[in-house]
């Protein structure tokens, strides 16, 4: 799920609630995308929609094209009568979903505001509230709880800001755009398969404008596939259940090739000249940490790099600014999660800092 371009309008909260979808992923995005850039002037919806032969006066029409394809997948109609009982027209989702990034921000500006000290002590305290919960889940799924922490505070700020949006309201009508028109009405089926399969009412179905829901900020289609029921009561509960918060994030890194042996990376020093084809996230870019440090990578603290990684990768987010970081299989997972270094990064340093130490 190498993900999810966005705004960057919570970032102090749920980054993720003010991204905007991309369905070009190897597979199933968690949520969407954080901001790695400035937002630019939004355009009016209607008048986008009207260049692309769509007036949002046609919406009521094309959301019975949009049932029309539900019924062929299977939906019944009570599901369809419960979940488009009050569908609309959320101008705001294309408004949003339109406001393509233009100027970015470098990661130092973002990183100071989603790694706020009050956030990190939140998680720190919540990770001892609730450790029984998560050393449940860590049994199980073999991911270390300060990652599963991180992800809850980087997505909703520990399920705080969720979003309140009408999942079907906000899908229909990013269907309709039609810039990603596939990927949308998908993600509506999927939403109305939660329904229909009793796994949540049409009135849980509160989410970002983008669709992503609950405190894992989950689009339907990975509510689907990662959901998972944390605490045996045959429920998936990712709006309240923090039992079932942890377990669906534990399963989505599970699945998606977590190592419980490493860590996500560090921040290192790249010696004079170091030949930047060598950075990236290619399968043909990874050496070990010491092939790294023979080639004159260095740890801040002068420290050698960890002789245990046997494959890592350097990436350097902002090249003006000189920062690069040698990250691991870990770091290339929470990719899957959102398709963002900088939120990749945060989460790393989050969990470390939730954890008390940085874990190499």
């Amino acid at each position: 799920m190498s993900l999810k371009l966005s705004v960057i309008t919570l970032a102090m909260g749920a980054v993720a609630l003010s991204s905007c979808a991309n369905d070009k992923t190897q597979s199933a995005p968690a949520s969407v995308p954080a901001a790695t850039v400035a937002p630019a002037a939004a355009k009016p919806a209607q008048t986008t929609l009207a260049a692309e032969g769509r007036n949002p006066a046609e919406f009521p029409a094309y959301v019975e094209q949009l049932k029309q394809k539900a019924r062929q997948q299977g939906i019944s109609q009570k599901t369809l009568d419960s979940a488009f009982a009050n569908v609309h027209f959320v101008d705001r989702a294309i408004s949003l979903d339109q406001n393509q990034p233009e100027n970015k921000i470098t990661l130092d500006d973002y990183l100071r505001r989603v790694l706020v000290t009050s956030k990190i002590q939140q998680g720190q305290a919540l990770a001892q509230q609730h450790a029984a919960e998560l050393q449940k889940v860590s049994d199980r799924y073999a991911v270390q709880p300060q990652y599963v922490v991180a992800l809850w505070g980087m997505e909703s700020n520990y399920g705080k800001i969720q979003g309140k949006d009408d999942a079907f309201s906000a899908l229909a009508t990013l269907a309709f755009e039609g810039r990603r028109e596939a990927f949308f009405t998908n993600e509506l089926i999927a939403a109305l398969t939660i329904v229909e399969q009793g796994k949540a009412t049409s009135e849980m179905m509160k989410g970002s404008w983008a669709g992503a829901m609950g405190q894992t900020q989950f689009m339907p289609s990975s509510y689907l596939r990662y959901g998972a029921d944390g605490d045996g009561d045959g429920k998936i509960d990712i709006w309240n259940n923090t039992s079932d918060v942890f377990a669906s994030a534990a399963n989505y890194l599970s699945s998606e090739g977590w190592k419980a042996n490493q860590g996500w990376g560090m921040e290192v020093k790249l010696p004079a000249g170091f030949d930047t084809t060598q950075v990236g996230l290619k399968n043909d870019q990874a050496h070990s940490a010491a092939e790294w440090q023979q080639k004159g990578v260095l740890s801040l603290d002068g420290k050698p790099l960890p002789a245990s990684v046997t494959r890592a990768w350097i990436i350097t987010p902002d090249s003006d600014q000189g920062r690069a970081f040698m990250v691991y299989d870990n770091f290339r997972t929470i990719m899957h999660w959102n398709r963002s270094y900088y939120f990749a990064i945060s989460v790393g340093m989050m969990a470390d800092d939730i954890a008390g130490a940085s874990v190499q």
